[in-house]
């Protein structure tokens, strides 16, 4: 089936060149379908990536300069299709997004405390081609990152002409608020992207690997909330109250006259 889009208001703030923006869709999500059409339908936004340099085993360089992200939502699930640029398909390839978990303030760089930025738990959907599946994850700083006990993200990646298409896709609510990202339909929340080149160089070492990858900082996503009716059942409402006023007023004006 075919998703319609039924929302997504243009946003009149800041947050509209920074942020991801899921629009509401009836019909089946595209949670595995890469290239589905109604992808199409989703406003794109691209990011720049940068080389880790906040950890150690840092590199200078990273194959993927920037992604473009698009995502959806039914109202129940929530998809995000990751898009870049990778010359060759590898095993060891992989992508993530990260959410920050609650209200405190948190590191992209995996939740870590650091000068100015409170340290706060972090919520990490990774992916790898050689598995093709999604692992939910969570951190608290550098060395923390594990994989939760449940399992509530899916994602499969489809890979042609140099360019890897990536789709995520989990329930907007979870019941593990503590160490899942929440998504609300109209409020804003953090993401922020990670991606590895899997290649191996001359030497048969991987290339990215680990904290060896290219990082985005935090950024905007928001769900669109459903189209909000309520003017236009005021407004019926105003009409037939007027019209009721008029009906009322012409029956005793005409009362008055036959007296």
């Amino acid at each position: 089936m075919t998703a319609l889009v039924l929302g997504g208001a243009p946003l009149g703030m800041a947050q509209e060149s920074v942020a991801v923006r899921a629009p509401l869709v009836k019909g089946a999500l595209p949670v595995d379908d890469p290239n589905a059409g109604v992808w199409s339908s989703a406003t794109p936004a691209t990011f720049p990536m940068s080389p880790q340099v906040h950890w150690q085993d840092r590199i200078q360089e990273a194959t993927v300069k920037d992604l473009t992200v698009r995502a959806l939502h039914d109202g129940t699930q929530v998809a995000f299709l990751l898009e870049y640029a990778d010359p060759t398909q590898d095993p060891d390839d992989g992508a993530a997004l990260e959410f920050m978990v609650g209200d405190k303030k948190a590191h992209f760089a995996h939740g870590q405390p650091m000068a100015q930025v409170e340290g706060g738990p972090v919520n990490i959907w990774f992916w790898k081609n050689k598995e093709n599946k999604a692992v939910d994850m969570s951190a608290k700083g550098f060395g923390t990152l594990k994989p939760q006990e449940h399992q509530d993200v899916k994602a499969t990646g489809a890979y042609s002409n140099g360019t890897w298409k990536v789709v995520f896709s989990r329930s907007l609510s979870t019941e593990h608020p503590d160490e899942d990202a929440q998504v609300t339909p109209g409020e804003f929340i953090n993401i922020a992207f990670a991606v590895w080149d899997g290649r191996k160089d001359g030497a048969g070492d991987l290339v990215e690997k680990g904290s060896q990858k290219a990082v985005s900082s935090w950024w905007y996503f928001r769900a669109e909330a459903p189209p909000d009716y309520s003017g236009y059942m005021y407004a019926a409402m105003a009409i037939a109250l007027a019209v009721g006023f008029q009906f009322v007023l012409i029956r005793k004006l005409k009362k008055g006259q036959s007296a």
